[in-house]
C-alpha cells in the first residue's frame, strides 16, 4: 500500500507547480515586449495558462481530498518517481522562458494529475514519461 504521505507530498508538489506557473503568468503578464508596450505574453496564451493553473489546483485538491484511496489503489511504486518528476517540473518552470513551453507543461502536469486521480497505476506511464522527457529537455539531469 502507497504511504498517504506520499500521496500527500504529490498533491503538495502539483499545488506548488500551480504556484510556480502563476508567478510566472503574473511576471510575463508585467514584462513588456520587446520594443513595445504590450505584454511579452499573448492574451490567449496568458489565458490559457491561467485555466491550466486553476485546473492543476483543482487536480490537486482533488488528490488531497482521495489521499487515503490513492493510497490503497498500489500507486506505490510510483511515489518516488512522481515525487521527483513534480519537483523538477516546478524547477523548469521556474526557469522557462517560452509562453509555449510553460502551456505545454502545465498540460503535462495536468494530464498526471489525471492519472494519478484515477488510482491506476498502469494511466501514469504514459503522462510521467511524456511530463519526464519535457523536463528533461528544459533542465539538465541532476
Amino acid at each position: 500500500m502507497a504511504d498517504t504521505h506520499h500521496i500527500m507530498q504529490l498533491a503538495d508538489s502539483l499545488s506548488a507547480c500551480a504556484d510556480a506557473l502563476h508567478a510566472r503568468l503574473m511576471h510575463a503578464i508585467r514584462q513588456p515586449a520587446p520594443g513595445g508596450q504590450a505584454p511579452a505574453i499573448s492574451q490567449g496564451a496568458a489565458q490559457a495558462l491561467f485555466e491550466n493553473e486553476v485546473i492543476l489546483r483543482q487536480r490537486a485538491n482533488g488528490i488531497y481530498l482521495d489521499a487515503a484511496r490513492l493510497a490503497a489503489s498500489g500507486l506505490d511504486s510510483a511515489q518516488q518517481q512522481l515525487l521527483d518528476v513534480a519537483a523538477r517540473a516546478r524547477d523548469a518552470i521556474a526557469r522557462i522562458d517560452r509562453a509555449k513551453d510553460l502551456i505545454d507543461i502545465a498540460a503535462e502536469l495536468l494530464s498526471l494529475g489525471a492519472a494519478v486521480a484515477t488510482g491506476k497505476p498502469e494511466r501514469l506511464v504514459a503522462p510521467l514519461e511524456k511530463l519526464k522527457h519535457h523536463v528533461d529537455a528544459l533542465l539538465p539531469t541532476r
